[in-house]
């Protein structure tokens, strides 16, 4: 099998909804609380408190749940702790969401849900679960595009989480196109619009509520997949249309279309767009957008294909973006190339805690596991808020412009200054990156923190525990396998999954300390992230969904769907 990146999701006019405060930090003498703030934040939604319907759980992106009694261990061979199983397609890269009583997860095809999309068909799936039964309910298809793996890598399927507000979902497909459908599908016998054009109306298919083509509509190319789990506040949806390269990796295919989208949710219509990144994006753009007020202001967070970390102001200015502030999240003299490159795209999604903002640098792990930095970000400041600024010597008081390969080229003149406006709070490369086990590397995961304990692995198979606040490893583990699953906090313990399959816990601690003497072993490759809803923890492995609960006992779901 072939191991690529698979993550790896109009007019301007209209009116903006005021959007009021949304999960402002707690006060400077009280402890951040991350479950607290996420509670807020979810409490603006139509959802139940225990949900879980987006990735990162909230706009905050940070996979931390007061879990209750979630198992640290079962069997999913004989069934100990597993409450219900269901089946995927034969890869899956989604991680699942909950909400309002049901499961949601992107897969592909293999599994044949629809009479009339055998399983020897090729599509990209987002299916929907009973939550209580893992019943299957209703399947959106979304053929494969007819230029292939340059936009769409055989097998994929939906690469991207869905966002789940009442009875409407949001997610975008391989296609690049981003849809709403109707959580009900066809189950509630109505045709919701203004879509009303679906090929049937068969009680196991979606009911689509409007759809944007991005690609035709907006002008992006996806380069291999698209990967945006979107976020929304209030009335306004936030969409990245994974713009990048060309098949021959040269330059950027479409370098004016837009990269972030901000929608009006009930419609699709755009309201503001960013493409920032242009046509120095290396690779693709497989991150997803996160929210918060930060310093007491609306910020959109952005992670780009170019390697910056860009936040903009929520309601944009104009019908145009409004930049806040950027941050290049490489070392200047670092060089982008297909092999052995230094220089690293964003691939993971921005985290906020306690107003900061977290972000590891990554790349299709096919091009190698490569050298990586997490940062730490004050986001207060404005404009170019870099660690440092690149001059040259022809004109050696004003910085130059940024280069898509390599920023900084001695040979060519080119010099570095400290950057007095930088807004860096802490960078980590390891505590000595000259020993693989105390090195970062680069990593598509997001971090998870809570109580200023912060983890995250990387491409390589280390699992690091850190200081949130200093950026201090406290400790690191070799999982002995790939991973590219962000961890998650449920209660007072880690879990986190690697590429055998295996799921390790760990105690919530600045010291290592492994629960039980082996990780559980799911049976089948995990490239997604655990996640907690409502006292169950859900874990999509490659070809199955697990809902795991204390005590349970082992059944297989329902099958459910049908045409009748």
């Amino acid at each position: 099998m072939n191991h690529r990146l698979h993550i790896l999701a109009a007019s301007l006019s209209g009116t903006f909804v005021l959007l009021g405060v949304w999960g402002l930090p707690a006060a400077d003498n009280a402890k951040y609380d991350p479950i607290a703030e996420a509670a807020k934040a979810l409490a603006k939604m139509d959802v139940k408190p225990g949900d879980s319907p987006q990735l990162g759980k909230s706009h905050y992106r940070n996979n931390v749940s007061d879990a209750g009694s979630i198992p640290t261990e079962w069997d999913v061979t004989a069934g100990k702790n597993i409450k219900w199983v269901a089946k995927l397609g034969s890869q899956t890269y989604s991680s699942p969401v909950v909400a309002n009583g049901k499961v949601f997860v992107g897969s592909n095809n293999a599994n044949g849900y629809l009479k009339r999309y055998p399983s020897s068909v090729d599509l990209g799936c987002m299916l929907a679960f009973d939550a209580e039964t893992g019943k299957f309910l209703w399947q959106h298809s979304s053929e494969k595009l007819p230029t292939g793996r340059v936009n769409d890598w055989e097998l994929l399927g939906v690469c991207s989480s869905p966002y789940i507000e009442g009875k409407r979902l949001w997610y975008v497909s391989n296609r690049d196109e981003i849809s709403c459908l109707d959580t009900e599908g066809f189950l509630d016998g109505t045709n919701n619009g203004p879509f009303t054009q679906e090929p049937n109306q068969n009680k196991d298919e979606a009911d689509v509520i409007w759809k944007i083509d991005m690609m035709g509509k907006l002008g992006a190319s996806p380069h291999n997949a698209c990967s945006c789990s979107v976020t929304a506040i209030g009335d306004v949806l936030f969409v990245s249309s994974s713009n990048g390269v060309d098949e021959g990796h040269k330059r950027v295919d479409k370098p004016n279309a837009p990269v972030l989208i901000a929608m009006n949710k009930n419609t699709g219509e755009v309201l503001w767009f960013d493409n920032s990144p242009g046509a120095n994006v290396m690779h693709g753009q497989w991150s997803s957008p996160a929210f918060g007020v930060l310093g007491g202001v609306e910020q959109v967070i952005f992670a780009g294909g170019d390697g910056w970390l860009y936040s903009f102001d929520l309601k944009g200015q104009g019908g145009k973006s409004k930049l806040l502030w950027k941050f290049d999240c490489n070392p200047k003299e670092s060089k982008y190339m297909l092999e052995k490159a230094t220089r690293n795209p964003l691939i993971s999604t921005p985290v906020i805690y306690d107003g900061l903002v977290y972000v590891g640098v990554g790349e299709d792990p096919e091009h190698g596991e490569g050298n990586g930095h997490l940062w730490c970000v004050d986001p207060k400041k404005r404009g170019d808020v870099s660690p440092t600024l690149v001059f040259n010597s022809a004109d050696p008081k004003k910085p130059i412009a940024y280069k898509r390969l390599q920023a900084l080229e001695k040979d060519k003149g080119d010099f570095e200054r400290p950057n007095e406006n930088s807004a860096l709070v802490w960078h980590y490369e390891g505590n000595n990156p000259k020993k693989f086990e105390e090195t970062m590397h680069r990593t598509l995961a997001s971090t998870t923190i809570k109580d200023d304990l912060l983890f995250i692995s990387d491409e390589s198979g280390l699992f690091h525990c850190l200081d949130a606040k200093t950026g201090k490893a406290h400790w690191t583990h070799d999982m002995l396998a790939q991973s590219w699953s962000t961890p998650l906090i449920a209660g007072d313990k880690v879990y986190i999954a690697d590429q055998d399959g295996k799921v390790t816990v760990f105690e919530l601690s600045n010291e290592k300390k492994m629960v039980g003497n082996d990780a559980q072993d799911m049976g089948s490759p995990v490239y997604t992230t655990p996640i907690v809803a409502n006292g169950v923890l859900f874990i999509s492995t490659f070809n199955s969904l697990y809902a795991i609960a204390e005590g349970a006992k082992p059944k297989a779901a329902a099958a459910g769907g049908g045409n009748d």
